[in-house]
């Protein structure tokens, strides 16, 4: 399962989930740092990627587009690096079910 983090979450949590979700990116390091939600979830679609995201944007065009991509949207305050990568790690069982569930377009994540 490849996840493309956007902006708002750091990219330095990438060496943490390479174990767990091989092949993730960050937008910043596939040249979408200034792209717009659009760009970034055709992105994410045509390469096969799930976006996780602090911003409810890619929630609501979950909402509107389905999936795929899915979307996973920390919904978890103002956590640190090392939280973000382990909430994520902690959830791979969870988010592995919910991306093979063509009904699930996004999975909400909270501490």
């Amino acid at each position: 399962m490849k996840l493309l983090l956007d902006e708002n979450i750091s990219r330095r949590i990438l060496p943490e989930l390479d174990p767990h979700f091989d092949g993730s990116s960050h937008v910043c390091l596939v040249g979408l740092e200034r792209a717009t939600d659009d760009e970034i979830w055709r992105f994410a679609k045509a390469n096969g990627y799930h976006i996780v995201t602090c911003d409810s944007d890619f929630h609501e065009l979950s909402l509107i587009r389905g999936s795929p991509p899915k979307v996973i949207w920390l919904h978890a305050g103002n956590l640190g690096n090392a939280a973000v990568g382990s909430l994520l790690v902690a959830a791979k069982s969870q988010l592995q079910d919910a991306m093979l569930d063509s009904a699930i377009h996004f999975v909400e994540l909270s501490c």
